[in-house]
Formats: C-alpha cells, structure tokens, sequence
C-alpha cells in the first residue's frame, strides 16, 4: 500500500517487479514466463547472471519479450489512480462556490492568484449542474481567459484543469466558430498546449478533452489545415491510436482523424506515418477494440485507401485484406458498409489483384452471397454484386462460384 497525500494507493502485486518491487514501467518476460522491469533485468544479466531471479532456473535464453498485456493493465490502472487524486484535489480545494462568487474567482484567476486552486473550484462548480456549466460558458470573458491560460502558461498539471474546464462548458460555448477563431489565432500555441496535454498528460480524461477541444474547432478546411499542420500532431494521434492505450483515447484520436483527414495532403502523411498498419492490428485485436472503434477504424481506412498510395499499402498487406473481409456482417451495418466500400474500390474498381486474392482466401465469396440475401442497403447490395462479378470474370475463381451456384439457386442475379 502507498500512502500519496491522503489517498491511500494498494498496488497489485503482479505489477510489481520482483527485483525492484517497484511498479513496473516496462514489463518483459523472460523465457521462464516470470516478467520483471525492462532495466531491472536488463541489469542483472548485464552484471553476468544466467539464472531467473525470481525461480533460479538456469536460462535457456538470455532474450526477453515485452509483455504488452501487463503494460496496458499497468496504465489503465495508473490512470485510474490519478484520476482519483485529480477528483480529491478539486473536492480538497473547493467549497460550495455560489454563483455571485465566481466574478471574484474570475478577477482573481485573471490576477494569477493560486490560480490551480481556483481553477478546481471551476471544475466543482461545473460538475454540480448543466445550468452552471452554461453559465460559465456564458459568463463575459469566462472563454477567453481559459484560451489565455492555454497561452501563457507551460506548467502540465495546470495545462490539464484548463482542459478540464473546457471541456465541462463545451457543448455549451454555442459558437464553435468563434471558439475557433480564438484558439487558432494565438500563432499555435493554444495547439502547442493541447498537444503537449495529448502527449505528457497525466490523466486520460483530460488527454481526451484536448482531443474534444481540437474536434470542436475543426469546422472547415482552413481549420482542418492549420490542426493537421501542426508539428507533431499527426504523427501522435497516429500513437494514440495503439491497441495499448485506454479504448477511449483510441475512439477519441480516430475520431480526431476522421475530422481532419480530408485534404490529400493529410491522408498521405498518415500513410506515411503507418497508419494503415496500426489500423490493421485494430481490426485484428480481438475483443480489445469495440464496435465504435472498428467502426472508425474502417472509417478512415476507407479514407486513407481513396489516394494510389494508400491502396498500395492496403493491398500489400494480406493481413489487413483479410481482417476488413472478416468485419463484413460481423460488427455492425455502418461497419460493414465501410468494409464493402474498401473492398469494392480496391477489388472491383481499381482491379487491385493482390487484394483480389486476399478476398477469396478470407472465404470472400460466402460472405459476399450472403451479404446479398442480407437486409443491408441498396448501395451495399450494388456493390456487393460488382465484387461477384470479379469471381465471375476472374479463372481463377469462377470454379469456385460455379459450384456455388449449384447450391445457391436463390441468389439475386446480377
């Protein structure tokens, strides 16, 4: 048990490295299955030792492998724990503040007075109702200030209360246009700010909020540009979006991509970035990615494979051929429309062969007929009946579906 300020923390002992018994930053295991800190271990063999520390068994190996599963219970549990100081804090900080207060709380934040105490009363504040959230939204010179702190100030933990508070009054701020205007015209550093909270913040919540912040104020191209241009944005959302981060930051950062990836230019640094890969291993993930999460993924896919570049990979990449035939009637009907709409422009519209291959050996042709007998949309059943015609034309495969057609007898003709 750790004792942090008045909160008492109880660490799980499988987190805990058994060389340090501290909780572990890197889990690796080793060939024995016992899995310690990567610099713990990495320090015991180095100092000449052959054996597991934790068994004494002689290794057979001296390599490790990082265990990927432990690392993403580590962090959700991390996050959790901060999230229960960051809601003691703003409990600790605050009273019951009245709504003739905040004019003085107001004055005195503008005043950089403990302005960390202050913004958790905000924070309190905002939670108790929706009515106070609007007033806050509404309260002249209450937005600005927040888009000034986001501005002038670098200190992390104060960068993630503003978020906070921004994101409690969001959907109340109304006009997202002059919401924009105003973040977007601080030369970017409003932008450096949310980034900074996106890469080094502590709390998955408020990581979240900037990505909610940035989603908000893309309303159109101009915006769009100046977000994706920003120096490392891209390139960290493509991060954010790894099977081993919180689900909910994966959801929030794909929706992030959906909203900006709408130039040419965007889509081909995403390419670039590997993003078609790290979508793949979302598709692959098993039960670890949820509906609205294939949903998105596929989404973009579908965005990504509009450019030659972005086909190219796809079609390269059996796996990710594969994975997207294996959504089609499986997750849901947005889903597999997405699905059907990859596989007609890369198969049927582009004549992609590598792709067209990678569709019979996921058991393509099953899935296309019965997705034709489904209840699914007129689009999707027009483009379902171009992909047969693929089968039909290609030798390779129309064996397969004359066979097919012998037991089928009731499939819509095309």
């Amino acid at each position: 048990m750790v004792r942090d300020v008045d909160l008492y923390v109880t660490v799980p002992s499988f987190f805990r490295c058994p060389i340090s018994l501290d909780v572990m930053k890197s889990p690796v295991s080793l060939c024995t299955g016992v899995t310690y800190d990567r610099t713990s271990i990495e320090r015991w063999l180095d100092s000449g030792n052959n054996t597991c520390p934790a068994t004494m068994q002689v290794l057979n190996s001296k390599e490790f492998v990082p265990n990927r599963t432990l690392q993403r219970l580590i962090k959700i549990w991390s996050d959790s724990v901060q999230t229960q100081k960051d809601n003691r804090v703003d409990s600790a900080a605050s009273s019951v503040v009245a709504r003739e207060d905040i004019e003085v709380l107001v004055k005195e934040m503008r005043a950089r007075k403990d302005k960390t105490d202050r913004l958790s009363k905000f924070i309190c504040f905002a939670k108790e109702s929706e009515e106070n959230c609007e007033f806050l939204a509404k309260f002249d010179g209450f937005v600005e200030m927040l888009v000034g702190f986001l501005v002038g100030d670098k200190d992390i933990n104060f960068l993630e209360r503003v978020v906070k508070v921004f994101v409690l009054i969001l959907n109340k701020v109304g006009d997202y246009r002059a919401l924009r205007l105003l973040i977007l015209k601080q030369n970017n550093d409003c932008l450096s700010a949310l980034l900074a909270v996106l890469k080094r913040g502590r709390s998955v919540s408020s990581r979240i909020g900037a990505l909610k912040i940035i989603e908000a104020i893309t309303l159109d191209a101009e915006s769009k540009q100046i977000v994706s241009e920003k120096e490392g944005f891209l390139l960290e959302l493509v991060k954010l979006i790894s099977l081993e981060n919180d689900p909910r930051l994966i959801e929030g950062s794909l929706s992030c991509l959906i909203a900006i990836s709408m130039s040419k230019r965007v889509k081909t640094n995403l390419i670039n970035f590997k993003v078609i890969a790290e979508l793949r291993k979302l598709l692959t993930g098993g039960q670890k990615a949820s509906v609205s999460i294939i949903e998105k993924a596929l989404k973009l896919l579908e965005m990504v494979t509009s450019l030659r570049e972005g086909r190219a990979e796809f079609c390269s990449d059996t796996a990710c051929v594969e994975a997207v035939m294996n959504k089609v009637l499986k997750v849901s009907s947005e889903a597999t429309e997405h699905a059907v709409m990859i596989l007609w422009s890369v198969c049927y519209l582009f004549r992609d062969g590598d792709a067209q291959d990678a569709l019979v050996k996921s058991n393509g042709l099953t899935k296309i007929l019965l997705l034709m007998q489904s209840n699914c949309s007129p689009v999707v059943r027009q483009m379902s009946g171009d992909l047969l015609k693929i089968f039909r034309v290609n030798s390779k495969f129309s064996s397969c579906l004359s066979s097919y057609d012998t037991k089928t007898t009731h499939i819509m003709p095309f």
